[in-house]
């Protein structure tokens, strides 16, 4: 039944395989194909309509990602018990295919196009987050969409012994100081995403490298895919229309105009787009109403190419750019914090017309993040939000919560972060940062990394190091060869640049990155400078940042949650509890604070939250009274709790009581308990023997006073005797 299927395989580094199929599955997309490695197996899909999206001048291309519990025998969580939206994860894995096709597309290509890719079956051992992209491009491989060069993703890392691993397994990645997505065609790298342990720029630029070298092997593969399967001649299509004259026409009528804006060095965004706004409005203006055959979509779209090409020129030309700055300056920074009094952390940083209110929350464990998806289940102590409202660039927009944008912006700046937060042995704190955008004209991610050190150092988290983010951009001309490596770009810059290209870190290196290219033929001489420039631009801001607050507060507001964690053995962790959790009921109720208790590698960990000092050490002394093991010899404050004829039951440690013999009372005879001791009185004793066999305790009061002169000790075999009738010294005799 299946008689073209085609099956491709292709070599890791390390010996380890990939295959590729096609002709079995979905096969009335236009490609479709399975990767497999290991047991990881993805469903890649590719459809594009044949019918122009006309009056748009960009390319109509979605990307999901969808991760099946079925692949990994889960059913999922929730009411429905069905796949939902995307989540995070999979949003953040559909973004980083979209990024790598995207600029691969022919520019003229207006055919609404839909890549679906499907985790069908899950291996621990092969993430499939390394793979997709790949997936994706050889479903475009195999079909007759205009895809001219093929690209793939690799995962590399580095590990703690030097050595760089392609497509790591997760313990490889757990112990790693570079984790990196890179994406490229054989010739030029496209995308690249990750976090690193502040490491330097040499060693991120030898990790592409080697990530690299594997993609060119992936990409000649899909080559000869593309030839088993018939496609090496792609689908005609209809490139819209076009107007050569009318284009030259309006080059020559308004580019010295529009040159002479971009070079006016408009520092206010909104008065550079009126500006450039008034000239093309008097060239609409002047067209002939009644003249049906004129194309508005045509001449708008050469009105913004002439616009795009006098601000490139400008750069290229003069090395001046639209707010007249210089290549390498970076907009006025203004940094604030304790803005916002009742937040436990909070920061206000401002970067020419781009604004982050950032705040920090500290709660307790039961304020964790639960993660429930097909590959992994689990939760998370650091959580960051990132907000873009419409107000932000003055635009009415609907909220209709985060968009794919926010939650990879948010994930950059969590990421940078995360790199330089204390260990959770350090920090037992669920630590929340939101990012609100109020001003944006760029960088925007990287005002949130900047925000958010600010915050958590203002929150008295105690952060390694200052972690500063620059977004970095390039103009170029592949005709003359020229280009120029802009520092911290305008959103402008950004939409009319080649690279995107976001870093950040601290002194001694760099903790994440984010690169995005729109153009061909980028060399690493190009990005080692750009990175380069981006160390310098980063220790300008974090030169900003530390002249506000250089380092942790020494403590957490007054009005921020306190946290403890005690270790005690996994044997203590029912008395803590008590049955029915009584006892820990008792310590909240009693001392007004959060207690968790949990059992991890063969200990407990009791985690006590408390909103202010008082209460946490009532609770602390609380469970350590409870976990404590009494001594023998030791001396301890008790609580009659009840009185028997041979003498008192002592409560000398939290839930544990001792017999206080009625001849440990006192040096004197006592003939009986009555008048001697009340119940609730409070009495020191001392421990003087635990019963090997019962384990209960022998107190003493006697031990603590002075003895009288010229006492003698009573003979043992009498008071043996005498413990015996029920604990009573009768018969015997002091002597003095």
């Amino acid at each position: 039944m299946f008689e073209n299927v085609i099956n491709k395989t292709i070599a890791l580094p390390d010996g380890r395989e990939i295959s590729i199929e096609s002709g079995k599955m979905a096969r009335q997309a236009d490609g479709a194909v399975v990767l497999r490695m290991g047991n990881t197996m993805l469903l890649a899909t590719v459809v594009s309509s044949t019918d122009l999206r006309e009056g748009i001048d960009f390319f109509p291309l979605s990307v999901d990602y969808q991760e099946k519990f079925a692949s990994a025998g889960k059913i999922p969580g929730g009411f429905l018990k069905r796949e939902g939206r995307l989540s995070d994860r999979e949003i953040l894995i559909s973004r980083l295919v979209d990024r790598a096709l995207r600029p691969m597309f022919p520019s003229d290509y207006r055919y609404e196009t839909q890549v679906n890719i499907s985790l069908i079956s899950a291996d621990q051992e092969a993430q499939p987050d390394a793979l997709v992209a790949l997936a994706a491009s050889c479903a475009l491989a195999v079909s007759d969409i205009p895809f001219p060069t093929p690209i793939s993703e690799v995962r590399v890392i580095l590990t703690k012994d030097g050595e760089y691993v392609v497509n790591p397994t997760p313990a490889q990645i757990e112990a790693c100081d570079l984790d990196l997505i890179v994406a490229a065609s054989e010739e030029n790298i496209l995308m690249v995403e990750g976090e690193m342990n502040e490491v330097s720029e040499d060693v991120m630029l030898e990790a592409m490298k080697v990530a690299h070298d594997a993609i060119k092997v992936q990409c000649q593969a899909q080559a000869e895919l593309t030839e088993m399967a018939g496609k090496t001649e792609k689908r005609e299509y209809d490139k819209g229309p076009e107007n050569e004259e009318l284009e030259k026409e309006i080059f020559d009528k308004v580019y010295d105009k529009l040159y002479a804006v971009a070079k006016a060095s408009i520092k206010n965004k909104s008065e550079r787009k009126e500006a450039f706004s008034a000239i093309k409005q008097e060239y609409l203006d002047a067209l002939p109403e009644d003249d049906e055959t004129i194309d508005l979509f045509l001449v708008k779209k050469y009105l913004n190419a002439a616009e795009k090409k006098a601000a490139r020129n400008l750069v290229l030309d003069e090395k001046v750019r639209l707010d007249g700055r210089q290549l390498t300056e970076i907009r006025p920074i203004e940094c604030e914090v304790d803005y916002l009094p009742s937040a436990h952390g909070s920061a206000l940083f401002t970067r020419g017309e781009t604004q982050s209110l950032t705040t920090v929350t500290m709660g307790t464990k039961l304020d964790e993040q639960m993660i429930d998806g097909a590959m992994f289940q689990g939760t998370s102590r650091f959580i960051l939000h990132y907000n873009f409202p419409g107000f932000s660039t003055g635009e009415v927009k609907p909220n209709r919560g985060p968009g794919r944008r926010e939650v990879g912006h948010g994930n950059l700046a969590l990421r940078a972060l995360s790199m330089v937060m204390p260990p959770e042995n350090e920090n037992p704190y669920t630590v929340r940062v939101v990012s609100d955008i109020l001003e944006s004209n760029g960088s925007s991610s990287m005002a949130t990394v900047c925000a958010g050190s600010l915050a958590l150092m203002d929150a008295g988290v105690k952060l390694k190091s200052t972690v500063s983010g620059i977004a970095m951009g390039m103009i170029s001309d592949p005709e003359t060869g020229k280009y120029a490596i802009l520092s911290d770009i305008l959103g402008d810059e950004d939409h009319l640049g080649d690279m995107d290209f976001k870093v950040t870190g601290t002194e001694k290196g760099i903790t994440a990155c984010q690169m995005d290219i729109k153009v061909d033929g980028l060399s690493y001489e190009v990005l080692k400078s750009a990175l380069a420039q981006a160390n310098e631009g980063r220790s300008h801001i974090r030169g900003k940042m530390e002249a506000v607050i250089k380092e942790a507060r020494p403590d957490l507001k007054p009005h921020a949650p306190r946290s403890v964690t005690i270790e005690i053995e996994q044997d203590m962790i029912g008395a803590v509890i008590g049955p029915g959790g009584k006892i820990v009921q008792e310590i909240q109720k009693e001392t007004n604070t959060t207690v968790v208790i949990e059992e991890v590698e063969g200990k407990g960990l009791v985690n006590i939250f408390a909103v202010n000092g008082d209460d946490m050490k009532a609770a602390v002394e609380r469970v350590k009274a409870i976990i404590a093991v009494p001594e023998i010899g030791e001396v301890y404050d008790g609580v009659v709790k009840s009185i028997q004829p041979f003498g008192a039951f002592v409560e000398f440690m939290k839930g544990k009581d001792g017999l206080l013999h009625i001849s440990e009372i006192s040096w004197e005879r006592i003939e009986t308990m009555d008048g001697v001791m009340e119940v609730g009185e409070e009495v020191k004793v001392k421990l003087i023997d635990i019963d090997k066999k019962t384990g209960k305790y022998r107190l003493s009061r006697k031990e603590l006073l002075a003895k009288p002169e010229g006492y003698q000790e009573r003979k043992k075999e009498r008071n043996d005797r005498g413990d015996r009738r029920g604990g009573g010294d009768r018969g015997g005799k002091k002597r003095f």
